[in-house]
């Protein structure tokens, strides 16, 4: 496909993030890529601020792609391969490069992670990650980001890379599609590009009137391997996740695609796994964390004193990142007290593979960004290229697999976080939640929900 007839917004753009051993995985990958397939592609690969990359030298031995340091302000071109500038995070936004001079201090720097939440950000399903061989975690968290708006990642085989740190804490993930050696990587790409090309052209809506047909059986199918009931959540919200597992499976309809489900345990749960793929970070809003931390978490700690408790549950905890947000704030303001309360929180999901980095409580080290200095000092620990969270912050949250959905809430509570948990629930199920959140609540307790969520429909409850 040439570039006169594939637009920016609408080719892929595969962004490849590597470190140490990065050289040999590229020019592994760009030998078997075809010059012609209409993909775009961004490198980061981690350098030492005042070295001078040769790696558009190196690689255009191996591709006849033209390869050049991306620029700030130019387009994103199929047919093209852009390599990150020294010194620099290289961003796409509205299809266009953005380069900048990090703030951050060279050893805190996560450029393959900016790299990726940008892509993931502006191509949505047109977003594709590769994490190649290196030393850290950086890209772990920008490959979620990539799979929470529909797009695809790939990583390369442990044993085939030089290092496999930076691999290792991508596939823990479980939201890598495809783990590859390099040479195979371009085959896959390809396929993949393909069968979206095939799907676009058709008729948009064509996946959801098909699905309309087959929802009872792919909800029967959920609830008796998951256990969870999904018939009441957003039918917008089970339609996009069903069609990203139809591209990644490359099918093409969702008949044939029920079938492998019923012939395919596996596939169910991996189904399972991505309708549960949540956007969670440490104080993610800030605005709502300082409003928050500003307005409410004070008054909990009135009339309370070392013989009671103030008892908060974070209801779609996922991964633990704001459970674990709420603890600092709470655990900051009762350190100003003469007889804090004890702090309890209870933080709840359905997703055990995100309680169990939840309970475990060790974050890519890119998460220093969102925390701050201070509170990365005084609540983590750093071990090798990621940060434990204190045990002593640790042992304030309890972690346990319960669905609000399903089963009672908890009682007494002084406040409640369930903040963008709702935006995927139908509206039904959306009214029976809040006055159950109202009922475990105390009186003049706080309920705390996304941007997005209000309660507005029960105005007399809150």
């Amino acid at each position: 496909m040439s570039e006169s007839n594939t637009s920016s917004k609408e080719c892929l753009i595969v962004a490849m993030g590597a470190s140490a051993g990065g050289l040999e995985a590229f020019q592994g990958f760009f030998k078997h890529m075809p010059v012609d397939a209409g993909l775009a592609f961004a490198i980061v690969q981690h350098l030492a601020p005042d070295v001078k990359s040769a790696l558009p030298e190196l690689l255009t031995r191996y591709t006849r792609m033209p390869v050049e340091q991306a620029r700030d302000s130019t387009k994103v071109l199929p047919n093209q391969v852009h390599v990150i500038a020294p010194n620099s995070t290289l961003t796409v936004k509205d299809g266009v490069f953005r380069v900048k001079v990090p703030s951050e201090p060279a050893g805190h720097r996560t450029p393959i992670d900016s790299l990726f939440r940008s892509v993931a950000e502006d191509c949505g399903e047109n977003a594709v990650c590769i994490m190649l061989s290196g030393n850290g975690t950086d890209g772990t968290l920008g490959l979620r980001a990539i799979k929470e708006h529909g797009g695809m990642a790939m990583a390369q085989t442990l044993e085939s890379a030089r290092y496999d740190a930076i691999l290792r804490s991508a596939i823990a993930t479980g939201l890598v599609d495809h783990v590859l050696p390099v040479e195979e990587m371009p085959a896959k790409l390809l396929e993949y590009a393909a069968h979206l090309r095939a799907l676009n052209d058709g008729a948009p809506h064509s996946i959801r009137e098909q699905l309309r047909t087959h929802m009872t059986t792919v909800h029967r199918l959920l609830r008796s391997s998951a256990g969870h009931d999904f018939s009441e959540y957003k039918e917008n919200t089970i339609a996009r996740r069903l069609e990203r597992r139809m591209k990644i499976s490359q099918i093409e309809t969702v008949e044939q695609y029920v079938a492998v489900l019923e012939r395919q345990p596996q596939e169910v749960n991996q189904l399972f796994k991505d309708l549960l793929i949540g956007v969670t970070q440490f104080f993610r809003d800030p605005d709502a964390f300082d409003a928050l931390q500003r307005e409410v978490i004070p008054k909990l700690f009135e009339e309370k004193d070392a013989g009671t408790a103030i008892r908060v549950c974070v209801a779609g905890c996922s991964s633990g990142e704001e459970a674990y947000s709420i603890a600092m704030l709470l655990c900051e303001h009762a350190s100003t007290l003469h007889k804090p309360p004890k702090i309890k929180i209870f933080a709840t999901d359905i997703d055990e593979r995100g309680l169990g980095i939840a309970r475990k409580g060790r974050y890519a080290e890119s998460v220093a960004e969102q925390v701050g200095p201070e509170r990365l000092q005084r609540f983590f620990t750093r071990h090798d290229n990621e940060y434990q969270v204190k045990r002593d912050l640790r042992e304030i949250c309890i972690f346990s697999s319960h669905s609000f959905i399903r089963d009672p809430p908890f009682s007494r509570l002084d406040l409640i976080s369930c903040r963008n948990v709702m935006i995927y629930l139908g509206l039904d199920l959306q009214q029976k939640i809040i006055p159950l959140f109202h009922y475990a609540l105390r009186s003049g307790g706080y309920l705390f929900l996304g941007p997005a969520e209000n309660a507005t429909a029960h105005r007399e409850l809150f």
